[in-house]
């Protein structure tokens, strides 16, 4: 329940900056931009070249493909209104149009965690059982495994607007984050909020939490089998699976964060919110397509290849 007695209906809510550096937040907006342009460049290239290169038209690419809409879609779905905040003050965001927002944040994250299993399991079959890769990852697997992670996340996201959407009085209007969460917009209201916080809760253990009891365990299994490879090969396996594991970290690492900092508000300097509420949504937009586009040797030679015939035909060549 909101701590401040005064309780009224709102017609939208106050989005946050970076506290006590409000006089800055113009030069600010620059850096965030670029981030904005960097996700939206590696990720459009990167879905750009998997389509034009039929040798990528396999599983691992298909997931590649799938969570670079998903980071595409994250960074566009706050970027936007952040870079209103720190460019023109823009601080408001209706009420409805706060709770679209936070559907898609946490619709389009637990979706990011689904593709993360999904590429664990790739990972594990191409390494574990390679003579029936082809058989066990066939099209039709793909989508019905696509479904399932869609189908989880909307039955699981739907109720989060519609549980914030049955208040009619709030404490406040002032979020701490450039964007809207459940988890924060909740502690607003003037009302007994112990079913969005369960909710809450049975929403990221048994998404985001078995998620990654999933990778842990599909992770155990591809170190067990590399042990029992020659050294050459053990190292040929493990570099698969670096690009897939640094993504896992920073996707769950910013989630984590933001977790830790709004279980305890209290003892979390304002700056940290900012800080891991950033990591949460523009870490992976940012670092996925960087970490794929070097890792992958079929992603490298295609934008070398075009590199060469710009600066060719740049030269007159």
């Amino acid at each position: 329940m909101a701590s401040n007695l005064s309780c009224s209906g709102i017609d939208g809510f106050t989005l946050s900056g970076i506290p006590n550096l409000e006089d800055f937040h113009f030069w600010f907006g620059f850096p965030l931009a670029l981030l904005y342009l960097v996700a939206m460049l590696g990720n459009v290239t990167i879905i750009w070249v998997i389509r034009k290169e039929r040798e990528l038209h396999d599983p691992m690419y298909i997931f590649l493909f799938q969570l670079s809409v998903l980071d595409l879609l994250i960074a566009t779905t706050v970027m936007p209104k952040m870079l209103g905040i720190f460019w023109f003050d823009s601080r408001l965001i209706p009420f409805d149009m706060c709770l679209t927002q936070m559907f898609s944040i946490h619709f389009l994250s637990a979706l990011e965690s689904g593709i993360l299993v999904a590429m664990a399991v790739d990972r594990y079959v191409a390494i574990c059982h390679p003579l029936r890769y082809s058989s066990i990852l066939t099209n039709k697997t793909i989508v019905r495994i696509g479904l399932v992670i869609l189908l989880r996340g909307a039955a699981g996201m739907i109720p989060l607007p519609l549980l914030i959407k049955r208040f009619s009085l709030f404490g406040g209007n002032l979020l701490s984050h450039s964007y809207c969460l459940h988890q924060e917009v909740m502690k607003l209201a003037c009302a007994h909020i112990r079913i969005n916080i369960v909710y809450g809760l049975f929403i990221a253990l048994s998404a985001m939490g078995l998620d990654s009891v999933f990778i842990s365990i599909s992770y155990l299994l591809i170190i067990k089998m590399v042990l029992g490879l020659a050294g050459e090969s053990s190292l040929k396996a493990i570099g698969t699976c670096a690009a897939h594991i640094c993504a896992v970290i920073v996707f769950y690492l910013g989630f984590i964060g933001i977790a830790v900092v709004h279980r305890f508000p209290s003892s979390s300097a304002p700056y940290l919110h900012v800080l891991f509420g950033n990591i949460y949504l523009l870490g992976s937009p940012v670092i996925n397509p960087l970490i794929y586009g070097i890792k992958t040797k079929q992603i490298r030679s295609r934008l070398s290849r075009i590199f060469s015939k710009a600066i060719s035909l740049t030269s007159g060549e």
